[in-house]
């Protein structure tokens, strides 16, 4: 999948203040996302990325 900053996405588990909508903040080889609801910011590897995200068909 390709990942373009303020894209949001969906994980297939909530985070531990229970969303799951993340929104994209710098790409590159690892990916820098935000959660919508505490702000959390995390860095992951495009490959771990592309796993824990829900796929849409």
């Amino acid at each position: 999948m390709k990942y373009e900053v303020g894209m949001i996405i969906e994980t297939k588990k909530p985070h531990v203040c229970q969303n799951n909508l993340w929104i994209v903040i710098r790409t590159g080889a690892d990916i820098k996302i935000k959660c919508q609801k505490c702000n959390r910011e995390i860095m992951l590897p495009k490959v771990k990325l592309d796993k824990i995200i829900k796929k849409d068909n």
